[in-house]
């Protein structure tokens, strides 16, 4: 099963209570600290909702 790594890349300051949420559920609450989740469509939703404060990679385990 592929799994992904999510990095948290950009500052949450001055963004929405949805999208800090949304990163927090992830796991994520500094910049540049990164996650491993199996990949679902619960993950890849939440990733495309704040796509454009994280980076995914896909890593085979």
């Amino acid at each position: 099963m592929a799994k992904l790594q999510i990095t948290l890349v950009r500052s949450l300051i001055g963004r929405n209570e949805k999208q800090r949420a949304t990163v927090a559920t992830l796991g994520l609450r500094k910049i540049r600290q990164s996650v491993v989740h199996n990949d679902s469509p619960a993950i890849r939703g939440m990733v495309n909702s704040v796509s454009h404060l994280v980076k995914v990679e896909e890593v085979h385990a």
